[in-house]
């Protein structure tokens, strides 16, 4: 319905005025892009309490399950390969190790990512 206001509608006739100096203004504008907010956002959610969260934050957690998927592929590939040509190839215990180093790293994977 064209000229209803919703709840989240804001009243843009009382702005706040923030006095910075130039350092500040650059940390604040840096701090809001790196969470994905418009500096009035940002100031908005820290001025009520809350804490953003970094966007690149998010994007770290994607890189390392997406690195964590490939561990599991090549795992998944290396599990074929042993029961499609057994002692063929590679040792056993080789293969084995490998395996057992790809689950340590999956391991390693899910903890930064819990860190995160």
């Amino acid at each position: 319905m064209k000229g209803t206001k919703t709840v989240d509608t804001r009243d843009r006739q009382r702005p706040l005025k923030v006095w910075v100096n130039e350092a500040e203004r650059v940390r604040i504008e840096a701090q809001a892009k790196a969470t994905g907010l418009s500096v009035s956002g940002y100031l908005r959610s820290v001025g009520l309490g809350y804490q953003p969260r970094s966007v690149l934050d998010l994007e770290a957690v994607e890189r390392l399950a997406k690195v964590n998927a490939d561990l599991g592929r090549l795992g998944g590939l290396l599990k074929l390969w042993l029961t499609d040509t057994p002692g063929r190839g590679a040792p056993v215990a080789d293969v084995r190790d490998l395996l057992n180093r790809i689950k340590d790293t999956q391991d390693e994977l899910r903890e930064a990512v819990t860190r995160l």
